[in-house]
C-alpha cells in the first residue's frame, strides 16, 4: 500500500478503495455462467428416469396379474379359436382345399405320361382310375385319374403363348391379353356350369365332381398350345394340322374318360346300351367331347394370321 503523510498522521490514498472497489464488481458480474448446479439438476433427472419406467414395469404387472385382465385374454383367445375354425368349416365347404391338394399330387413322370395320353391317346387301353380302400390314388401313380395341374399350366402358358402371337403381330397390349384371358376363363366357367346343369337334366347318379369336370375341360388347354406354337413356326397350315390333329386326339381322350364315369356299368364293358336314359348319357358324353374342338377353335384362331 502507498500511504502519503498528512499533516493530520498518515491516510490511505483513494485509488485503492477504486481497485477495492472494482475488484468487488468483477465477483458480482462474472464472464461465464456456473452451470454445475444445472448439471447436477439434469442428472437429477436422468436419475429419476429408471425410476419411472420401473414404476411403468411394475403397474403392467400387476395389470397382467389382474384375474379380470387374465380372463378377458382368454375369453378373447377363445374367440378367435372359434372364429377360425368357423372360417377353416365354411371355406371347407365352398373350397374343399384338402381335395385340392389331391389334384395337385402329381410329378415329373405322371405329367410327361399325361400330355403323351392328351396328344396321342389311340394306343392307351386301360382307362379305368385306380382305387384305393374305396378312394381313387393320388395322380402320380396312375395316368388316369384327374389333376388340376396340367389345366393350371395350361391355361398360364396359353395366355403367355397368346401374349407372344400378338406381340409378334405388333398388336400386344396389357388390355387386350387380359381381355384374352378373361375371355378364356369366362367360357371354361361357362361350359361347366352348362355340364352341371345337364347331369342335373338328365339325373346323372355319378362320381363326377365339380373339380373332374374343371380338369376335364382344362385339358384342352395343350392342344391350343400345340397349334398356336405350331402356327407361330411353321406358318397358317401347320396350325391348322396340328389343331386338327388335337382336336381329335382330345375328342378320343373326353369319349374313354367320359364314358366310364356317365354310362352304365353295361355300356363302359362294351355292351349295347339301351333304354332312354342310357341314351341321353351317351349324347351327353359326346356332347361334351365334341365341345372341346370348338372352344380350341374359337379361343385360338385369330391368334394366327
Amino acid at each position: 500500500m502507498d500511504y502519503t503523510a498528512s499533516p493530520g498522521g498518515f491516510r490511505q490514498q483513494p485509488n485503492m478503495r477504486l481497485r477495492n472497489s472494482s475488484m468487488d464488481g468483477s465477483d458480482g458480474s462474472q464472464l461465464f455462467d456456473d452451470t454445475s448446479g444445472a448439471g447436477s439438476g439434469s442428472q437429477t433427472g436422468y436419475r429419476n428416469q429408471p425410476g419411472g419406467s420401473q414404476a411403468a414395469g411394475f403397474s403392467g404387472q400387476s395389470l397382467l396379474s389382474d384375474p379380470m385382465s387374465n380372463l378377458a385374454m382368454a375369453y378373447g383367445s377363445s374367440l378367435a379359436s372359434q372364429g377360425r375354425e368357423m372360417v377353416d368349416k365354411n371355406l371347407d365347404r365352398f373350397i374343399p382345399i384338402s381335395k385340392l391338394k389331391y389334384y395337385f399330387a402329381v410329378d415329373t413322370v405322371y405329367v410327361g405320361k399325361k400330355l403323351g395320353l392328351l396328344v396321342f391317346p389311340y394306343m392307351h387301353e386301360n382307362w379305368e382310375v385306380s382305387y384305393q380302400q374305396d378312394s381313387p390314388v393320388a395322380p402320380r401313380f396312375d395316368v388316369n385319374a384327374p389333376d388340376l395341374y396340367i389345366p393350371t399350366m395350361g391355361f398360364i402358358t396359353y395366355v403367355l403363348v397368346a401374349g407372344l402371337a400378338l406381340g409378334t403381330q405388333n398388336r400386344f397390349s396389357p388390355e387386350l391379353l387380359g381381355v384374352q384371358a378373361s375371355s378364356a376363363l369366362v367360357w371354361l366357367i361357362m361350359e361347366v356350369l352348362a355340364v352341371l346343369l345337364s347331369l342335373y337334366l338328365v339325373t346323372v347318379n355319378t362320381d363326377l365332381t365339380t373339380i373332374d369336370l374343371l380338369a376335364f375341360s382344362g385339358y384342352k388347354y395343350v392342344g391350343m398350345i400345340v397349334g398356336v406354337v405350331a402356327g407361330l413356326l411353321f406358318g397358317r397350315s401347320a396350325y391348322y394340322l396340328s389343331l386338327i390333329w388335337c382336336c381329335a386326339a382330345i375328342f378320343v381322350f373326353m369319349i374313354r374318360t367320359l364314358r366310364l364315369k356317365l354310362l352304365s356299368e353295361a355300356a363302359a364293358e362294351g355292351r349295347l346300351v339301351r333304354g332312354t336314359r342310357n341314351q341321353l348319357r351317351m349324347y351327353l358324353t359326346m356332347s361334351i367331347a365334341a365341345a372341346q374342338p370348338i372352344f380350341m377353335y374359337w379361343l385360338t384362331y385369330h391368334l394366327i394370321r
